[in-house]
């Protein structure tokens, strides 16, 4: 039976394992977090629940919209009504799909079937043209014919060069796939704030790009808000004092969140939140003695639904 290994369970990573499986490979996925889904995240905040990453996503495809017609019959997905909203500039001529429970719903959804090893970072990649062999933080060692990579491009470049499997044309091509940042706010409070209907404020200039309700979005029992930080705030104020950030942010709320109602916090440091600048293709094929693909969302779409494309053409490509 074929085999791949499979490092970065987010999207793209368990979109190829699915993909393999579901055609008679082995697939075993690594990925150094506590859980599954990358930016697919939610977190739980005292009583309630936030999307602290992706927000939403669309459906424009005809292989996603296959897979987003399975996650609406099982209970997974449903669609979030943004054309309704006043307070935003953005077009929605496609719906805009969230997770019933959160964001990270989808990714264990997908995660089910599938041999995922989470706490476990790639430190060592070797191999020949038989198989390859990738040995963990942990000392764990995992042995396959195949390899895909879902890393962020800085990421994945690091690892490769580390273990002299990266030309200067390869890194070249890594180095011209840009992210931006986004510190990320969660916000829990009592009563409910004074953001419009669907949830959502979005901003086109200042610190703030985006508010969401997660109460009205319906992913939370109680009232809790996502703010993200706009592209050029994340980067001045990357490594600050998150706790210092968090509350600047919430303040300029004042508006929408008033100071007396906040409950608690909690931020979290996107690094590689967007990619702004991305391969053309869904993936690229490095050139190491064993098969190795490199693919994410940084590559083809840059968004939810691209990194599922990756994913998808990864694992076509291994199969045929």
């Amino acid at each position: 039976m074929p085999s791949c290994i499979i490092i970065g369970a987010g999207m793209t990573g368990l979109t190829a394992a699915r993909e393999l499986q579901q055609n008679g490979w082995t697939a075993t996925l690594l990925d150094k977090g506590r859980g599954v889904g990358g930016r697919m995240a939610t977190r739980r905040l005292a009583h309630g629940r936030a999307d602290h990453g992706a927000q939403y996503f669309t459906a424009r495809t005809a292989e996603f919209r296959q897979f987003i017609s399975e996650l609406t019959d099982a209970g997974i997905v449903r669609e979030w009504a943004l054309h309704e909203s006043k307070m935003s500039d953005i077009s929605f001529h496609h719906p805009r799909f969230i997770g019933t429970e959160g964001m990270s719903g989808i990714a264990k959804y997908m995660a089910q079937p599938l041999n995922v090893h989470t706490g476990e970072r790639a430190v060592r990649i070797s191999g020949d043209e038989n198989n390859c062999t990738v040995l963990t933080e942990s000392g764990q060692t995992y042995r396959a014919d195949t390899l895909i990579l879902t890393l962020p491009a800085p990421q994945a470049s690091t690892l490769l060069a580390e273990n002299q499997l990266l030309s200067p044309s390869e890194q070249a091509v890594f180095d011209a796939i840009e992210y931006a940042p986004c510190l990320a706010v969660m916000v829990s409070i009592h009563g409910r704030s004074s953001i419009p209907a669907p949830g959502i404020i979005k901003f086109d200039q200042g610190p703030i790009a985006w508010v969401a309700d997660n109460l009205q979005k319906r992913i939370s029992a109680t009232t809790s808000l996502t703010i993200h930080a706009s592209a050029a705030y994340s980067k001045e104020h990357l490594e600050d004092d998150l706790t210092a950030v968090g509350q600047h942010l919430i303040d300029l709320l004042g508006e929408w969140i008033p100071k007396a109602q906040v409950d608690s916090f909690q931020v979290h440091r996107w690094r590689y939140s967007l990619a702004e600048n991305c391969y053309p293709n869904p993936y690229f094929v490095c050139k190491t003695p064993f098969t190795l693909l490199m693919g994410g969302d940084g590559f083809g779409q840059g968004n939810v639904e691209g990194a599922f494309q990756s994913g998808l053409q990864m694992a076509r490509v291994l199969i045929s």
